[in-house]
């Protein structure tokens, strides 16, 4: 099989549950999103999911130890919802192991009754300074919620590639509500101000109690670190071997605005 899904620990019958994805993609911007929920929340982790076709890589700890790419699903009671936070250090490669992964996501999601999905994503533009927040979902219930935090993505886009966008295609399958937020970034920084304004929505929507005063404080690491890292990375012409060219990132989209989508 593509992938081994482990469980690392035994939860009791489920019900009223949410899965909110946060992926590594542009900008980032799941991956800070859902990374942060799962560190205030203090959720535990009770799945893993490897597979051999991870990258052939490794990353290297705070330790100094490598480690081999991983994405694993937290779980956090919050008052009386269940919520399935999915969170990596990779997304899968090709198209038949991203079918291959969101599949074995849905089938934890109904094994542990999950009645909404929740994926995050970047979307790029040339420039952000207040990052508005895109919706896009499999039916128009699920898009009512949250129509009035966010901006319609009909027609500003091309396809949302990767398991923010394949994901909430795929929950049809299932009958499961699935909505894809995709926060403003831009290809060449971190997308924090993005992760920060999806996270205020899901905040007031799903009452999580978030500590946005510490989430200011750990945004404003993230970014100076962030910064300092590219100025050591690139020179003063930004000439550097190695630069990454935008255009590489965000295709040109004629006809479509000045805002395309990697993940």
């Amino acid at each position: 099989m593509t992938w081994n899904v482990k469980m690392i620990r035994k939860l009791k019958s489920m019900n009223n549950s949410i899965l909110i994805e946060g992926l590594p993609g542009l900008g980032n911007v799941g991956k800070i999103a859902v990374d942060f929920m799962i560190d205030d929340l203090k959720a535990e982790k009770v799945y893993e999911l490897s597979s051999r076709k991870f990258p052939h890589c490794v990353f290297v700890n705070e330790k100094n130890l490598v480690e081999l790419p991983a994405i694993a699903v937290y779980h956090k009671k919050v008052k009386n919802k269940n919520l399935f936070l999915v969170a990596g250090d990779t997304q899968p490669l090709d198209e038949v192991s991203c079918y291959d992964f969101c599949y074995n996501l849905l089938d934890l999601c109904q094994k542990n009754k999950c009645n909404e999905i929740i994926t995050i994503g970047g979307l790029g533009v040339n420039k952000v300074e207040n990052p508005k927040v895109y919706c896009t979902g499999n039916n128009t219930k699920i898009l009512d919620k949250y129509k009035k935090e966010t901006t319609k993505m009909n027609n500003m886009i091309g396809p949302i590639v990767g398991v923010s966008g394949l994901l909430v295609g795929l929950a049809n399958e299932k009958k499961i509500d699935a909505v894809n937020l995709m926060a403003e970034t831009t290809a060449t920084e971190m997308g924090v101000s993005g992760a920060k304004e999806v996270l205020h929505i899901l905040d007031k929507k799903l009452n999580l109690g978030l500590n946005f005063k510490r989430l200011n404080k750990e945004f404003k690491e993230i970014e100076s670190a962030f910064v300092k890292k590219m100025e050591k990375i690139y020179d003063e012409d930004g000439d550097e071997a190695g630069e990454i060219d935008p255009e590489d990132i965000v295709p040109d989209e004629p006809d479509k605005g000045d805002t395309s989508y990697i993940g």
